[in-house]
Formats: structure tokens, C-alpha cells, sequence
């Protein structure tokens, strides 16, 4: 699934000459956009671009956020002025949309580095690579968990669920007057297609694309899926259809709701603001399908695009990124969100800087559980060596999403939501 229009451009480790792209000149400085706007994540990155400018490198890093329901129309825009930034931090499907656009360079060279520095995990990498070379410089994983409340489930006198119709027991014991079982989001978000995709991960329905890279989503695995999703959703908020990332949580953190899915971002903040100990958020893997399910959950690693087109700006990208993953860089990178950034290089899991964190020591058996979910992670479109190079298309809509909402909303079944998706999503890529 090749991509031609972006030029194979080598990154050497040193910065160097160098004015031969379109925004060659007087620039002197390496704009970066990212899209993790939670205050802390903002100023971690800020503080980390400071670091880096005190070596005092020729082209200094500046930092803008953005926001991913926005990225997508924002990058495009770029792309068509010119205005690019010099990097860009992306996920894998996100990637393939940037480089039909016909942005991005060839970040080989920096991922061979770091390969023979620090060694790098294969499910970090691989999604990024794409006719024998490497389109962004992976930085972190993340990974989805099955989170509930210990103090909640005990008083029901509930186990933690580990298959689809344990979960739906579970949410249906757990939702009382005022008490939801379990938070989904449910709005047009990436969030929610996240969510979809864990639970058909778990239903053996991880792949929705043929060899020849066409949709095939309509098959029983997600219909079992979508299904799921929707009985879930009598036992969510009636709100849910507004819900994102921060509603699920907020509503589990409150004792609104007693379960959610979601990532490593529930560690920080629960004690303070469930104002209970620590020991009372309790995490699992993602509950598998009663027959035919498989453990996992989505993963992604979010890596590094180089957008500039100047050579020398290329370089001194690809010495930024190497810079934030040597180790005495990395785990304060990491610990921008601890428990969210999962360490891609292979012996990140016992970076001292990373490990002695305190949420991470304090939730210290969820941290292991996350890393040991990461080893069945996928994400669609690079399922078993996959590259499908318009899976961007397909992410930007969130079809996913958009399906879910078709039954929430608008009542379709999930046979009906599932033909739907397929209809669209194959639309979207003609």
C-alpha cells in the first residue's frame, strides 16, 4: 500500500546544510504540534522542548497543541499553504492520512538508531513502516483496560468481569437510582470508536479489511460486537451520547458509574478526586467474547512525523527525537501522563526514571497489567503486518462512532449499524 508523493528523504543523527525544500530559509526554529492538551501534558512538553533548547541546538523546538477533532481539517489546510509544522506527533491510522496529503519524510535512519540504541517493540514500529521504510519515529503506547470500582463491586457483591456476558451481569447488577453500571461514551469521537474496537479485538473481530485492502465489516464478530455495545448502553449515562474521554471517567471517579474502558489516564487523578484510597480503583483486561473471543484491546504507539521539507530542518528533527528518548529524557517524557505513555523501547518498562514515578508505584499491579495487555494489542488497518493506507479516511470520519450512534441515537440494530458502517467506510476509500 504504498504511498508515492512523499519524498524518501534519510535523516541523519546530526543536523547540518541543507536549503533545499519549498520552507528552507530564514526559520530557526523546529515547530512541533501535538495533540495532548490536558494541562499537565502541555506544560510536561513544554518543560521537556525548554530542556532540549538549553543544549543549545541550532534549530530550537517550539510547541503548539492541538486538538484531534480538529487535526485532521488543520493539517490539510497546512498542507495546501505550505505552512506545515516541522513535526508532527500522529497514531498510525492518522499517519496514512497525513501522507496522502502528501506530507512526511522518511524517518528510517532515526528509527534505526534508536533500534540499535535501545531496542524498540515491533507492535511500536511496524504500523509505521510502509514500502521498506519508516514514516514516524514511535514515542508511546497506549492501551485499553476494563476499570472498575473495588468499593462499588463489593458491595454488589460483583466479581470483576472477564467475558462479554459477565460484563453485561455486571453492568446490569451495578446500575442502581442515580448509579450507572458502566460509562461508554457513545458521542462522534475518537473515544468511542477506541472503545468499539477494544471490545471487537476481544470478539475475534480485529480485522475488517481484505487482503486487497477493501472493507469487510459486516461479518458476525462485529455484529457481536456492536450489539454488545448497544445492551451496554441501557446501563450508561442517558447522556453518553455526549460522552468522549473525560465523561466515563469523571462519572467512575464520582461513583456515578461503577465501571469504564479506557487507558492509563485513570491512574492520576483518582484518588483525589474519588477522595477514596488508592486500592479502590481496580483495572482488568478487556472482557473476551463468550465463545470465540481472544484477550486484547486496542493499541496504538503515537509516534513522530517529520513534515519539513528542508533537509537540514529533517536532521535536526531526527536529533530532537533521539534526544527525548535517551534515558535520561525518556521517563520524564513518559511521565508527562504517567500510567497514559507506555515506554515503546524494549527496555523502557524498568526505566528507573519512568517506574519510580509515584502514581506508577502506587498502582504498580495495573501498570503491569497494561504492559502485559499491550502484548495482544491491534489496531485496524495494521492487523497482522496490515498497511492500509486509507484507514486515515476511514479514522477522520469516525465510522466507528458514527455507527454506534446509529443505534443509540436512531435505533438501528447492529445487523443494520454494521451494514451501514460497511457501506460507508467503502464509500469513504473508493
Amino acid at each position: 500500500m504504498a504511498l508515492g508523493t512523499a519524498a524518501v528523504l534519510a535523516l541523519g543523527a546530526c543536523s547540518g546544510g541543507g536549503t533545499d525544500g519549498p520552507d528552507a530559509g530564514g526559520d530557526q526554529e523546529l515547530v512541533l504540534w501535538h495533540m495532548e492538551g490536558t494541562p499537565n501534558r502541555v506544560a510536561a512538553f513544554e518543560s521537556l522542548a525548554e530542556k532540549y533548547n538549553e543544549t543549545n541546538p541550532e534549530y530550537p523546538v517550539t510547541v503548539q497543541v492541538q486538538d484531534w477533532d480538529q487535526v485532521y481539517t488543520k493539517v490539510a489546510g497546512a498542507a495546501q499553504s505550505g505552512k506545515q509544522p516541522d513535526i508532527l506527533f500522529a497514531i498510525p491510522d492518522f499517519a496514512t492520512y497525513v501522507r496522502n496529503l502528501g506530507l512526511g519524510q522518511s524517518v528510517t535512519d532515526v528509527v534505526d538508531s534508536l533500534e540499535n540504541e535501545y531496542g524498540l517493540i515491533d507492535a511500536a514500529k511496524a504500523p509505521y513502516q510502509d514500502d521498506d521504510e519508516y514514516w514516524a519515529v514511535p514515542l508511546y503506547g497506549m492501551v485499553q483496560m476494563l476499570w472498575y470500582r473495588e468499593d462499588m463491586l463489593a458491595a454488589a457483591g460483583v466479581e470483576a468481569p472477564t467475558t462479554w456476558s459477565e460484563l453485561v451481569d455486571a453492568a446490569a447488577a451495578l446500575t442502581t437510582d442515580g448509579t450507572s453500571g458502566i460509562a461508554l461514551p457513545a458521542g462522534k469521537n475518537l473515544a468511542t470508536d477506541q472503545v468499539l474496537y477494544s471490545l471487537m479485538v476481544t470478539g475475534g473481530g480485529a480485522n475488517f479489511f481484505t487482503e486487497d485492502g477493501q472493507v469487510d465489516i459486516d461479518t458476525p464478530e462485529t455484529v457481536a460486537a456492536f450489539d454488545l455495545y448497544k445492551e451496554l448502553l441501557q446501563y450508561s449515562p442517558t447522556d453518553s451520547a455526549n460522552y468522549a474521554w473525560g465523561e466515563p471517567q469523571a462519572a467512575l471517579n464520582s461513583g456515578a458509574a461503577a465501571m469504564a474502558i479506557e487507558k492509563g489516564q485513570y491512574l492520576a487523578p483518582f484518588a483525589e478526586e474519588s477522595g477514596l484510597d488508592p486500592s479502590q480503583l481496580g483495572c482488568a483486561p478487556i472482557p473476551v467474547a463468550d465463545e470465540g473471543g481472544e484477550p486484547g484491546s486496542i493499541y496504538y504507539s503515537n509516534g513522530a512525523m517529520v513534515l519539513s521539507e528542508d533537509s537540514a530542518k529533517q536532521a535536526a528533527a531526527g536529533d530532537f527525537l533521539e534526544w527525548l528518548l535517551e534515558p535520561d529524557n525518556y521517563g520524564d517524557f513518559l511521565n508527562a501522563e504517567p500510567g497514559l505513555f507506555l515506554p515503546v523501547t524494549s527496555g523502557g518498562a524498568e526505566l528507573e526514571q519512568w517506574r519510580s514515578n509515584e502514581v506508577l508505584t502506587t498502582y504498580a499491579e495495573c501498570v503491569d497489567a497494561m504492559l502485559k495487555q499491550s502484548e495482544t494489542g491491534e489496531l485496524f488497518g495494521f492487523v497482522d503486518g496490515q498497511y492500509i493506507d486509507a484507514v486515515g479516511e476511514i479514522s477522520g470520519q469516525n465510522f466507528l462512532a458514527q455507527a454506534i450512534q446509529q443505534m443509540h441515537v436512531n435505533g438501528m440494530s447492529a445487523e443494520e449499524a454494521t451494514a451501514w458502517a460497511q457501506e460507508q467506510m467503502q464509500a469513504a476509500i473508493d
